[in-house]
């Protein structure tokens, strides 16, 4: 990954250009205060205060003495996020230093998402850098929010890279790199190993795939003391379908099937950098579900680590085959709080759209406290329900359970649903179906991959948890 992409506050935190953030009803009242040249050069701007405005105003000398960004008003403010991003990606280059208007509980959020404008993904082509510098605000724990930029920066640059170079090995690559710059133990089992270890669902999905490209599963492990913490994300680097070929339109965008991955090891990385006292775990199926006259079948049935059977209806339902494999082993140990995270299912989409990330808990706390979570840190998630009536769903006859139930109904709950049945019964047990992409470019949000719910997990975890 691309370490020059680190993304951070201004180092010379006495400089600055003195940056006042307006609301549209404020206007008036901080151009009393001005000097008479300084309100003409304004008014004549055409700056009103609206979301995304900006404005230099120069001093006596003709050099900039100040500048203003649009805070608009809280009703068109609820329409977005980060929109002191907004604003400030049309100021020139330079340092600047909140000088008033930033309501102090929305400092950190909003500061955070200056730092993502910053965030280019140049690995194959120079994309520039984003000159304008911000100091952290007054009141803002500058390290906490650096810490969440970098976990940001690392999801977006792996699901960014393209299959060719994001292949199983590249995947065990950067959890081995996080894992050596935070002290964590790693261990991988890949290829036919998986057979002896008892992971026969991710060795299934794998085994098509072409030389240098065989499945694994990644285990790091960080922390010994505290709760116990398991993340396990989907790392399908790529997905063609298998034999239930998917159709070219509808292929383009599977370099991001391991989202799901790449935010659990963006999240890792914040928890250990802000050194949360818990003893994380991380999991990772890694694979590519490829065809090959080695590929599993539609019609297959396949037995997984804890023992249920699989029949398998569609070989393009494959994350939740590997995730089960994970799960299992994740339940083995008991922890305090089992999060699976999977771009899973076209069916969350179709439900929520790509800027919520839907999420499934049976547990009233931890619902509440990822919703409020979520608010907060401008990580929006919604609850969805592991809905038991649909369990019937996913269980065909033929063997225990069915990984693509015919229908098309409710195809993020049985999805989900199905994940439970491997998640045990003595953990908090929580999924996120993320789609892990942003369409187009938005504030502190360029197209191409985004984390979702991992911030929001983030802040949640110390009530969660109790730390």
């Amino acid at each position: 990954m691309d370490r020059s992409n680190a993304l951070t506050f201004a180092s010379d935190t006495s400089a600055g250009l003195p940056l006042h953030v307006i609301e549209s009803s404020a206007l008036e009242g901080f151009l009393e205060g001005q000097d008479a040249a300084a309100v003409t050069w304004i008014r004549a701007s055409g700056f009103a205060g609206a979301l995304s405005q900006s404005c230099l105003v120069p001093g006596p000398d003709g050099a900039p003495a100040m500048a203003l960004v649009g805070y608009g008003d809280a009703g068109k403010r609820a329409r977005g996020r980060f929109w002191l991003a907004a604003a400030a990606g049309a100021l020139p280059a330079g340092t600047y230093r909140i000088a008033s208007g930033l309501p102090a509980e929305a400092a950190e959020i909003e500061s955070l998402g200056w730092l993502l404008s910053g965030y280019r993904f140049s690995r194959y082509r120079d994309q520039g850098r984003f000159g304008a510098e911000l100091v952290a605000p007054d009141g803002v724990n500058a390290a906490r929010v650096e810490a969440l930029a970098a976990g940001e920066v690392l999801t977006r640059d792996l699901i960014n890279t393209p299959a060719s170079d994001m292949g199983p090995a590249d995947l065990e690559a950067a959890a081995r790199t996080l894992s050596e710059d935070f002290g964590a133990q790693i261990s991988v089992l890949e290829g036919d190993a998986l057979l002896e270890g008892n992971y026969p669902m991710i060795h299934a999905v794998g085994r098509a795939a072409g030389p240098g490209r065989a499945p694994r599963l990644i285990d790091m492990r960080w922390g010994d003391s505290g709760p116990a913490l398991t993340l396990v994300g989907k790392g399908v680097c790529f997905d063609t379908g298998g034999l239930n070929i998917k159709p070219g339109a509808s292929m383009g965008l599977m370099k991001k099937d391991m989202g799901g991955a790449a935010t659990v090891l963006g999240l890792a990385q914040v928890i250990m950098a802000r050194d949360l006292p818990v003893r994380l775990r991380v999991l990772i199926p890694a694979v590519e579900n490829a065809i090959d006259g080695d590929a599993f079948r539609p019609g297959d049935i396949l037995t997984a680590r804890n023992g249920l059977t699989v029949e398998i209806n569609n070989t393009d339902a494959e994350g939740r085959l590997v995730l089960a494999d994970a799960l299992a082993l994740g339940a083995e140990e008991t922890p305090d709080m089992m999060v699976s995270f999977a771009t899973l299912t076209g069916a969350a989409r179709v439900a929520v759209g790509p800027d919520l990330a839907p999420f499934y808990s049976d547990d009233p706390d931890v619902a509440g406290a990822l919703s409020m979570a979520g608010d907060l840190a401008a990580d929006p998630v919604w609850r969805m329900p592991f809905h038991d009536p649909y369990e019937a769903m996913i269980e065909p006859g033929i063997a225990d359970l069915d990984n693509a139930p015919k229908g098309g109904f409710a195809g993020s709950i049985t999805a989900a649903l199905f994940l439970r049945r491997f998640a045990g019964t003595g953990s908090r047990y929580t999924h996120f179906d993320i789609y892990g992409w942003s369409p187009t470019d938005k504030p502190g949000r360029s197209k191409g991959g985004a984390g979702q719910g991992a911030r929001a997990l983030f802040s949640a975890l110390p009530g969660l948890l109790g730390l």
